[in-house]
């Protein structure tokens, strides 16, 4: 099995035979479910459908108010106190143990440093859950619905993915971390390819030398490059890492993949001459050498969000000394720092780290999104060109009508004195390399500790798994509409911008489907244009559920892509939103925007242009929570048991 296999069948429930493999449908135990404020708001809505029951373990929820929230905001933002009080209400309400109030943290760092263990099944209401996997952990991103499910139900279910290997090789240069190595993995193998809907093992011979804080970039941003999860093997640096906490460090698995595991693809990535990269709007993979892009002058620099971590922090300190110490003076324009924890705040205090920000011209503000997802106050204005080290570049992610680019901290700390894009490796070769471990508190020649892996104690038992009497039957449903058409890679960001999230109504949400790509979709949709057409990786990006809710209250009655991202296709399952596959590149060609469209639901048949056409077919699980109405429906409807009857 893969590291992923065995970790899925350490937490399955009523398996069949002592190993899982790609296409099982699976029950499994959760460890722990995790939320922001800017997903509760939906989840709320599900918690509230479900009659707001106990949690399955107050103690294994963890909310964190960050999305949307900064000092501006909470003081003057409606929508912001709304949120963050509809999340304080809960915490209250339930009993929760792991809840973190605004400014304190941003929900990965936190969970990441604090709280998650290898060999763990984490499932988040954020895309970025994946980041968790930096720790050997399969942690995935999942819909509001799904998550309110498992933090109630104490579990879920899962269809085994197949799996790519990314094997690292060579010595990284001083200075290039996560994020080059990241954004060196999608210039080669590109965004929603080979990682699409699957799970990425990073493995090799590099590996070893990553950082706990390299990792948790490279998994992070494993919801750019597609993949449904990112994870590393757990080793003695991980171990390491483990052992300088207080707490939750004593029931680690620690799993290996087998010699012979069973990977779709393996891909091997040579480092060993990795520069600088930028990523150029308006995709993670538009990818150049820095060079490239020297000279483009900058309107603001933002180091931040969740891919930034706190060795990113130090080392773009330690880039801005060396720049001040060369007697350059900061250019006119916007800086902004925001570390993701308070943790990492008082540390690169007490080090006397900020000093540099501060003398660079950079704003500190206290821990959160902020302009990664440019729905509060901090936020680029339109046409105005950024640099950050977010991971997110799509359009309008930084603000409507922005222009992100991405890279490393320690790239745009050098670009940041003079507001161009600048080769921060003259000012690394500047820096004193042990010292920058020891403001890292990294004792070097220290052995790393010992680790034994182990082997998943599967449990072997089908008794009390009963099938769904009348799963199969085929709804006589016909829909027909007429087409709006779409090209690849559509993310949640185009169909519902973030500053909309907090709306919850179908209706309201609907009237700003696609407000800043496409503003006359929701009246195209209210004149019979109700049928989504689109290519590949339809809905990638943010996990978002209110993506679902913006094509139902615009009107729209089905959907039919060529491929679709892991987290949306679930969420359309939940809802109960049609959704079809189709390949044929004719079907393509025949349903062009306006074209008349006739679904027939029972067969999956699909006609456009006097020809019809067979849509891919759906899992078994799938096809029952389509039968009970979707995911919401299901659960009223068998209670706790509603997975070990759906996976019968």
């Amino acid at each position: 099995m893969t590291l992923t296999q065995k970790i899925l069948a350490a937490h399955a429930v009523g398996l069949a035979r002592p190993w899982v493999q790609a296409g099982d449908i699976l029950r499994v135990r959760i460890d722990w479910t995790i939320a922001s404020e800017l997903a509760w708001n939906g989840m709320d809505r599900t918690y509230t459908a479900l009659g707001r029951p106990p949690l399955h373990n107050r103690d294994r929820f963890f909310l964190a108010v960050d999305h949307t929230v900064d000092p501006e905001t909470l003081a003057h933002d409606p929508r912001a106190q709304k949120l963050a009080q509809l999340s304080r209400d809960f915490a209250l309400e339930s009993g929760i143990r792991h809840f973190y109030d605004a400014n304190q943290t941003i929900l990965h760092t936190k969970f990441y440093r604090d709280l998650v263990q290898p060999g763990e099944l984490v499932l988040g209401a954020d895309s970025h859950t994946s980041s968790h996997g930096g720790l050997g952990a399969f942690a995935i991103g999942l819909g509001g619905a799904d998550i309110t499910a498992a933090m109630v139900l104490g579990e879920s279910w899962i269809e085994v993915p197949e799996a790519i290997a990314i094997e690292y090789e060579g010595e990284l240069p001083f200075g290039m971390g996560g994020k080059d190595v990241i954004l060196k993995t999608l210039s080669v193998l590109g965004r929603n390819t080979v990682a699409m809907e699957r799970t990425v093992e990073y493995r090799g011979s590099a590996v070893n030398h990553f950082s706990t804080d390299m990792r948790f970039t490279i998994a992070n941003m494993t919801a750019e490059f597609g993949g449904l999860n990112g994870i590393f093997e757990a080793d003695g640096v991980v171990a390491a890492w483990l052992s300088g906490r207080p707490g939750y460090n004593d029931s680690h698995a620690y799993y290996r993949a087998d010699e012979n595991a069973p990977y779709r693809e393996r891909h091997r990535i040579a480092l060993d001459r990795l520069g600088p990269l930028i990523a150029k709007p308006f995709s993670p993979d538009n990818v150049v050498p820095v060079e490239e892009c020297a000279e483009q002058k900058l309107d603001g620099v933002f180091i931040g969000a969740c891919t930034t971590t706190e060795e990113e922090l130090v080392l773009g300190a330690l880039v801005l000394e060396a720049a001040l110490m060369r007697g350059l003076v900061p250019a006119v324009g916007r800086r902004l720092v925001v570390p993701g924890d308070l943790t990492i705040q008082e540390r690169l205090a007490e080090r006397g780290l900020w000093a540099f920000y501060e003398r660079a011209g950079f704003q500190i503000d206290p821990p959160g999104c902020s302009m990664c997802l440019g729905v509060a106050s901090q936020k680029a204005g339109p046409g105005e060109v950024w640099l950050s080290s977010q991971n997110r570049n799509y359009q309008n992610r930084m603000g409507p009508g922005s222009l992100a680019h991405l890279a490393s901290a320690a790239t745009v700390a050098a670009s940041a004195i003079e507001m161009k894009i600048r080769d921060p490796r003259p000012l690394l070769a500047q820096i004193d390399q042990a010292r920058f471990e020891r403001l890292l508190g990294r004792t070097s020649g220290k052995p790393l500790p010992e680790v034994r892996s182990v082997e998943p104690q599967a449990v072997v038992t089908v008794a009390g798994v009963r099938s769904l009497a009348g799963a199969e039957q085929r709804t006589t449903e016909v829909v027909r509409g007429r087409v709006q058409r779409f090209g690849d890679h559509v993310d949640t960001d185009a169909i519902i911008p973030g500053q909309f999230c907090h709306l919850t109504r179908l209706d309201e949400l609907g009237a700003k489907s696609f407000h800043l790509v496409r503003p006359e979709f929701y009246q195209r949709a209210r004149a019979g244009q109700t049928i989504v057409v689109a290519g590949e990786a339809w809905g990638s990006g943010s996990s978002r559920e209110q993506a679902v809710w913006a094509l139902q209250g615009a009107g729209i009655r089905a959907v039919i892509a060529q491929s679709y991202a892991f987290i949306h296709k679930r969420n359309l399952t939940n809802e109960g939103l049609t959704y079809l596959t189709i390949t044929n590149p004719e079907f393509f060609a025949l349903a062009a925007e306006n074209s008349e469209v006739e679904i027939d639901l029972g067969s999956g048949q699909v006609t456009v242009g006097g020809k019809t056409f067979s849509a891919v077919g759906t899992t078994p699980m799938v096809q029952a929570l389509v039968h009970e109405g979707g995911l919401v429906s299901a659960i009223q409807h068998h209670g706790a048991q509603v997975f070990s009857v759906l996976a019968g």
